[in-house]
């Protein structure tokens, strides 16, 4: 058992190297693909009962060169239920990724450069969360992003796929200097690299160079879960990648840079009792959130949009850890898991509607639930959870982290954490709508003639979607299950960081540094399923509708302004389309076959001949977007698509990072 965290990353790495050479018959390549994915998800199953029901925390020592007089002399692994829990939504995420690849990729050119850049990506992220040695944890980070980088460009002949690539390489490679750096500045301080060490010697040794380190680490694992400011790059990097890619950057890759956040300040630097600190995460988280969840409103992209939207679930998870309490984390937990199952089964729909009809332009698309049922149900049970509407998952842990907000805003006195609270249900309100928009550009109305001879993806897509979203369900349906054993002990790992430091060092290690676990650990909730649960459920719902409904009221000032003002419905639909460039910026009706319309949104018409009038992607919740045209004008603007802007972004997220740092720590 001490031997399965290793086997199961070298199982990745072993199986990129064997198709590498064995890799030209299709078959062949297909076995070692499989093999390589649930070798490690079998390897991590049988790790559950001990460590995540038991509460074992297993450490290996490569080449057995176990601590010597109390100080670490190797490279280690440490795997206690934190790490465990990402690496089952790690191993669990890649596997049906490659079941759903076999069919997916079947005509593309250079499959065994595929596969071999996919488990390399996969064993670079497990590598990572079960690593208990930061340079290794660097050296993992390095091998993700440049697999990452490469799978983006590899169907170079799309549209932006090299450029997305290109962003990615340079924003990416900053945020792996930045991890770089801080892990040599800790060097310098502690003479060490082993994780357990350093969360031993650092809480009670800060100075300006641990504290600079602390700035540089953050920012480099926020740039791999494309926290804002990164966020651009996931609507790049999704938008050029294939669908099974897709998954793994959304969810597999960020989970690497939450799991990255979440031990550096609840166990390496132990600064999450400061309320400093928790204003920081809760800050960004909602920021994340928020923002990204308006800009999927504006796409014109199936993937793009997905992208955004994915970002804004990532905010979810941040704010929910950054409470500092036992239900915020295992909240966040629940939704992180949640977010890699229905986010990935988003993605392989959006694969699929792009395998059978060549677009992902929602201008385009229409009544494909004719052609292919199943992946319209498919995609409504992903659509239901993101939306976190009942009984789906995404509902059970969005309500669970509305508990955490408001339990947090009770116990502090701080009013800020109840405007929180409603944030997430503004968040999810826009989430829905957005959604409701796709759901009709995509799957109902009317069926363009191009797409006549769409018909349903082959059975291998339909697996991999199908027991995402049986996940999707299950998951939803039983959260007292996902609570008690999987959220819940791995966010009791992350407040015991002294069982992590003594079973890598040795019992009473930690007591030496005079070290205390000293956040309560109380799970106390409502519950998901308690008619109080749903009362309460109501009345906020109906205060972030209300909230929506004031910011977008459409009256007569609003009408003078649309005749007034520059920057017409028109002109607005122009700018949001620039977030996609290959969308044309006037898309010509389609469907009109008698009398002109006499406006864009009248939908029926008189006349001998009947007429249909397409609902586009544009079209729903216009009067919002007008009333928001400035907001959706500065973010075009402020969203230029220039990498040396991004770039720019990066350093002032830095300098930012490392001022903050040096005044509250």
């Amino acid at each position: 058992m001490t031997h399965y965290p290793i086997l199961a990353i070298m199982a990745y790495f072993l199986g990129a190297f064997l198709i590498v050479i064995f890799g030209r018959n299709r078959a062949v390549r297909n076995t070692l693909g499989f093999l390589g994915t649930a070798v490690p998800l079998c390897l991590l199953i049988m790790l559950a009962k001990p460590i995540l029901a038991n509460g074992e925390i297993i450490a290996y020592w490569m080449g057995n060169r176990v601590p010597a007089g109390g100080y670490a002399i190797g490279i280690a692994l440490e795997v206690d239920a934190f790490g465990l829990f990402f690496g089952l939504l790690i191993a669990t995420a890649v596997f049906v990724a490659m079941i759903y690849s076999f069919s997916y990729m079947s005509h593309d050119d250079n499959e065994p450069q595929y596969y071999t850049l996919f488990l390399m990506l996969c064993g670079g992220v497990m590598g990572l969360v079960l690593s208990g040695d930061l340079f290794n944890m660097f050296i993992m980070v390095e091998i993700l992003t440049f697999a990452a980088v490469a799978l983006t460009a590899f169907r170079n002949t799309v549209f932006g796929a090299l450029e997305a690539a290109f962003k990615y390489l340079v924003v990416g490679c900053i945020g792996s200097t930045c991890i770089l750096a801080g892990t040599i500045m800790l060097y310098a301080q502690a003479h060490t690299l082993n994780f357990a060490q350093l969360a031993a010697f650092l809480p009670g040794n800060l100075n300006i160079a641990t504290i600079i380190a602390y700035a540089l680490l953050f920012i480099g694992f926020c740039t791999k879960a494309f926290l804002v400011p990164f966020h651009p790059l996931a609507a790049d990097a999704h938008g050029a990648a294939p669908a099974p890619v897709s998954v793994l950057i959304s969810g597999v890759l960020t989970k690497s840079g939450l799991y990255g956040i979440i031990r550096l300040t609840y166990i390496l630097f132990r600064t999450m009792n400061l309320g400093t600190v928790q204003f920081w995460l809760v800050f960004l988280g909602s920021v994340s959130m928020f923002l990204c969840v308006t800009m999927a409103l504006a796409q014109h992209d199936f993937k793009r949009l997905l992208a955004f939207h994915s970002i804004s679930q990532i905010g979810y998870v941040l704010t929910a850890a950054g409470l500092a309490t036992a239900l915020g984390v295992s909240s966040g937990l629940y939704h992180a898991m949640n977010h890699t199952l229905f986010k990935g089964l988003l993605f392989l729909c959006a694969g699929a509607v792009l395998h059978e009809t060549g677009t992902t332009d929602l201008d385009r698309l229409g009544g494909l639930s004719k052609k292919m049922p199943v992946t319209t149900v498919l995609f409504l049970v992903g659509a239901f959870s993101i939306s976190g509407i009942p009984p789906f998952n995404g509902f059970a842990s969005k309500w669970l982290i509305y508990q955490a907000t408001y339990q947090k805003a009770v116990e502090s006195g701080n009013i800020g954490f109840m405007l929180v609270t409603v944030c997430c249900l503004v968040t999810s309100t826009l989430t829905l709508a957005s959604f409701v928009k796709v759901t009709q550009s995509v799957f109902f109305g009317q069926l363009p003639k191009e797409y006549e001879h769409v018909k349903e993806v082959p059975f291998g897509m339909r697996l991999g979607m199908g027991i995402l979203a049986a996940l999707c369900i299950l998951t939803g349906i039983f959260p007292g299950f996902v609570q008690n054993w999987l959220t819940g002990p791995a966010a009791r790992a992350v407040f015991q960081a002294n069982g992590y430091i003594d079973a890598m060092m040795g019992a009473g290690y930690a007591d030496k540094f005079g070290l205390a676990d000293t956040l309560p650990v109380s799970f106390t909730s409502v519950g998901v399923w308690s008619p109080i649960s749903w009362l309460c459920l109501l009345a906020i719902m109906l205060l972030a509708v209300a909230i929506v409904a004031i910011t977008s009221k459409y009256d007569a000032v609003s009408k003078a302004a649309k005749q007034t003002d520059p920057l017409t419905l028109e002109a607005l639909e122009s700018a949001t389309a620039a977030y996609l460039p290959t969308a044309p910026a006037n898309p010509a009706p389609r469907y009109a076959t008698g009398h002109a319309a006499s406006g864009k949104y009248e939908l029926f018409f008189g006349g001998e001949e009947s007429v249909f009038s397409q609902v586009g992607g544009d079209d729903l919740f216009w009067g919002f977007k007008h009333n928001w045209r400035h907001y959706f004008k500065f973010m075009h603007e402020l969203h230029s698509g220039i990498v040396n802007d991004y770039s720019l972004w990066a350093v002032v997220a830095l300098a930012l990072a490392m001022l903050y740092a040096m005044i509250i720590l």
